[in-house]
């Protein structure tokens, strides 16, 4: 008796529901509300709507080293694909090369990008105001000749590597590279050596204790200027988010060559030098 009248009521409630929607208003209308993480609620029509799918997007991931530093290192450089590789080149506060994508160690020539055809100069470079006195961005001394900006590290959409990663990636400041550079053992690789498949630079050894097993490769990869690509393979030059605090029209590089020469320099700002991101 009990379960024929649970079912009797299990009927009427389907009943009145049908009943219910058989009644509704033919103007009322429907909406589909999608939830953001962040708080927000995104609204469509249901009547507009044709249908609705779901995608995935591949987001690539790097991976870096721990060093026992203030930052993790990522094991090779924008535009590369593994540590022995150049990678691209960029200007100081700029987020793409000059030229077309696969160009980075040839001679572009006709894959130059429009307007970029004369390669790595002040004329082409983004914040160049018809002189270097008049920097748009980035010019934090000498107000007699520039607009003082007060600004001494880059903005996230001005580094290359945070723009191109993404996610808390981004270029090393130039107490980052000095950290770097004081706190482990610099090995240089001649060309045609077997480790790095013959491409010369540096291997970087932690000398902090728990981590002296773990290294980094900073390639050779030279510079461009103008049109044309020096010291492949003997210099290497890796850009900083830093403004030089000597000179504007700088940025801090970490430099090095074959002759075992390390250290942190002025690099002008529109010449195009390798990066390697770290993460906090």
């Amino acid at each position: 008796m009990k379960r024929l009248l649970s079912l009797l009521r299990t009927w009427l409630l389907a009943v009145s529901v049908f009943l219910f929607l058989g009644y509704m208003p033919v103007s009322a209308q429907y909406y589909m509300n999608v939830f953001t993480k962040n708080g927000e609620t995104v609204q469509f029509e249901v009547a507009e709507l044709d249908n609705v799918s779901f995608t995935s997007t591949e987001v690539p991931s790097y991976e870096y080293v721990d060093l026992g530093l203030s930052v993790n290192w990522a094991t090779f450089n924008v535009g590369a694909t593994k540590p022995e590789e150049y990678g691209d080149y960029f200007a100081w506060g700029e987020t793409e090369p000059y030229y077309e994508a696969g160009y980075a160690q040839e001679d572009p020539q006709a894959h130059w990008k429009d307007g970029k055809s004369d390669g790595y100069n002040w004329f082409n470079y983004k914040w160049f105001n018809g002189t270097y006195d008049s920097l748009t961005k980035y010019y934090n001394t000498r107000s007699d000749s520039g607009t003082v900006d007060n600004k001494t590290v880059l903005d996230p959409e001005d580094d290359v590597a945070h723009v191109l990663w993404g996610g808390s990636w981004r270029m090393p400041t130039a107490e980052e590279q000095e950290e770097l550079r004081n706190n482990c053992t610099w090995t240089w690789y001649d060309s045609g050596n077997t480790e790095f498949n013959g491409v010369a630079g540096y291997k970087v050894t932690s000398n902090k204790d728990g981590y002296t097993d773990r290294s980094i490769f900073l390639p050779a990869a030279g510079y461009r200027y103008d049109t044309g690509l020096y010291f492949g393979g003997s210099n290497g030059g890796y850009g900083s988010s830093s403004l030089s605090t000597d000179d504007p029209i700088c940025a801090y590089i970490l430099y090095f060559d074959s002759g075992r020469r390390i250290t942190n320099v002025n690099g002008v700002r529109f010449y195009g030098f390798s990066v390697r991101p770290v993460l906090p």
